[in-house]
């Protein structure tokens, strides 16, 4: 669990759980913010999607809501840690 919910710890769980989800070994710092989701490197699709949500919830020990992901378009690594930042600070 992360006790500080800053941005760069949230990055950081970010990175970890896209590093699983596309069955990496890389660490999280091998990782640019602005890798494409479902690019060369990372393969996340739709259902791994909902996966890591589950996931860096369990890490962040939060609670994120549906809606907070409704309408948005996720295309980098970066889009994820906004707005999972965004839901982590609004749980609190």
């Amino acid at each position: 669990m992360i006790t500080g919910l800053d941005r760069a710890a949230v990055a950081e769980s970010v990175k970890r759980v896209v590093i699983a989800e596309s069955r990496l070994s890389l660490q999280p710092s091998d990782i640019d913010d602005h890798e494409p989701l479902d690019g060369e490197l990372l393969r996340v699709n739709s259902l791994g999607f909902v996966g890591m949500l589950v996931r860096l919830e369990d890490e962040l020990d939060v609670v994120l809501p549906d809606d907070l992901f409704v309408g948005r378009s996720f295309r980098t690594v970066a889009d994820l840690t906004e707005v999972v930042h965004a839901g982590a600070e609004a749980a609190r």
